[in-house]
């Protein structure tokens, strides 16, 4: 599963670097100094990076460490999720149709991660691709109609307050990008645990934020990517959100 899902992050990371500029996702891979075509054992997802010593085999520039970064946080993913560690699979005995589902997910919610980091862009394909896995997975477990109409309404209610505050700033301190990922976020989790994964979007961004303003690397008008927050606010609540709307039931009586 880690060799797997480290070759499947080697594609993540053509995805990262090529939709936010509207190229091409075929075609070989190349070096984006020197524009070389690269060889099969150029492209060895890890080991080639190491090998090279992070650098192009032909121009010697040194390689983003995205790359096996991004390889190696597929592959650790792809373990995580297939030997069944994460609460959502206490139901689930063996291998099926909703495990692919969830790499699906899991590959998605990687591309929006790091392409909004670096691009401070989200792809619209990826976010349709995030979109249409989420209503499959929902009509994996779902039969009623109601119950989609009530994901659908989660969606607008969650992406409420990140439109508000996209309008409202002119875009400024939210993109178009990070209304539509709240949006997903919504019809994926429902309306309770899509609120919580924004609050730990909003928390999770304020304390990177403050840190790196402490570190010098941001300034206070400094603009931050929220899409990474987004991502990760999603991911802590489709895996564990059942256990934390639990405490929070407990504590707060609700």
């Amino acid at each position: 599963m880690f060799l797997l899902g480290t070759a499947v992050g080697s594609f993540l990371n053509v995805l990262i670097d090529r939709l936010p500029k509207d190229e091409k996702i075929t075609g070989r891979s190349h070096c984006d100094y020197c524009k070389k075509k690269l060889s099969w054992y150029d492209l060895i997802p890890v080991i080639s990076f190491f090998l090279l010593q992070g650098r192009c085999r032909y121009c010697y520039k040194k390689l983003s460490w995205q790359y096996p970064l991004v390889e190696i946080i597929t592959g650790i993913t792809f373990v995580l999720i297939f030997s069944f560690q994460f609460s959502i699979f206490n139901k689930f005995s063996v291998f099926n149709f909703q495990t692919i589902i969830l790499f699906g997910l899991a590959c998605c919610l990687l591309v929006i991660f790091f392409s909004d980091l670096k691009y401070h862009l989200i792809s619209d394909y990826i976010l349709l691709t995030l979109f249409v896995l989420s209503i499959i997975y929902h009509l994996l477990s779902i039969i009623s109609i109601s119950l989609f109409i009530y994901f659908f309404i989660s969606s607008l209610i969650v992406a409420l307050p990140i439109f508000l505050i996209y309008y409202i700033s002119h875009e400024r301190a939210m993109g178009l990008g990070d209304v539509y990922l709240s949006a997903i976020m919504g019809f994926l989790l429902g309306w309770k645990a899509g609120f919580v994964a924004l609050y730990i979007a909003f928390v999770t961004g304020a304390i990177i934020g403050m840190v790196l303003i402490l570190l010098k690397k941001k300034k206070i008008k400094s603009k931050v990517p929220f899409g990474p927050f987004i991502v990760i606010g999603t991911v802590v609540m489709l895996f564990w959100g059942e256990k934390i709307l639990e405490i929070i039931k407990r504590i707060y009586g609700f």
